[in-house]
């Protein structure tokens, strides 16, 4: 069960650090000529934060 438990910390840490590298491609876009791609993106970011709420939860769950 430990290992289940670093694993998933080691893949909570890869999703917040995932919606940090889409936020900043979504902030090069945004309010120019392509603010689609960073309305997309920021889609993307919300999405990946909710994954780790919810992997968080699991984890919590572990304990």
């Amino acid at each position: 069960m430990e290992s289940d438990l670093a694993e998933l910390s080691s893949v909570a840490t890869q999703i917040d650090e995932l919606a940090e590298r889409i936020v900043a491609v979504a902030a090069k876009h945004q309010g120019g000529d392509r603010d689609d791609i960073a309305v997309r993106l920021f889609e993307v970011e919300r999405s990946l934060y909710g994954a780790g709420r919810n992997l968080a939860s699991a984890v919590r769950s572990y304990r």
